[in-house]
């Protein structure tokens, strides 16, 4: 399954700068200054409830179409470090989606893996080989085995096998491949 990213700062990202700019523009202390904070935080207050009931949904649909559910278990705070992804990988929230998933798989018997990040783009689902490429490419070629697959499939490929794989669960030839 893929889910596209709601980006709900984005969204709202010009109305929020335009809030700021007029707070900014007030003179401190005054009734107007409250007022204008108390819309800049409305906004603020906004996208956070729309980003957790966005979690909330998908999480609930996650636990209720899946047994298991592996995740990637990334170091958002490594990752906060690059100034040109941080604002989108901030919005996306994926830590508190793992959270709602962890506890509702918990509450309805299913069991959600978080495995180790490393190489999951890179290695071919088909055969294994480490196919090194920049993060703009966005299609995985396989040069061994002929594999030409979306990026993100491949991954999500590498993480369920990584998944069922900590689980004592092996996949058998032929290789496994993720339906759509």
């Amino acid at each position: 399954m893929k889910f596209q990213n709601p980006r709900f700062f984005r969204r709202d990202e010009n109305e929020l700068v335009k809030a700021q700019r007029k707070l900014s523009k007030t003179e401190k202390g005054t009734p107007e200054r409250v007022k204008r904070r108390r819309a800049v935080q409305h906004i603020h207050q906004r996208i956070a409830n729309r980003r957790k009931d966005f979690a909330h949904k998908l999480s609930h649909e996650l636990v209720n179409s899946f047994g298991m559910i592996s995740f990637e278990k990334l170091k958002q705070k490594d990752m906060l470090q690059n100034h040109c992804l941080a604002k989108s990988i901030s919005d996306a929230a994926w830590n508190q989606l793992i959270t709602y998933t962890t506890y509702k798989a918990e509450n309805a018997g299913r069991i959600v893996v978080l495995v180790d990040p490393r190489n999951t783009s890179k290695m071919c689902s088909c055969c294994g080989t480490m196919v090194e490429k920049p993060l703009s490419v966005r299609v995985h070629s396989c040069p061994v085995c002929g594999l030409i697959i979306d990026r993100d499939e491949n991954a999500a490929n590498n993480i369920l096998r990584l998944g069922l794989e900590s689980l004592g669960i092996a996949l058998e030839a032929p290789p496994f491949r993720l339906r759509e």
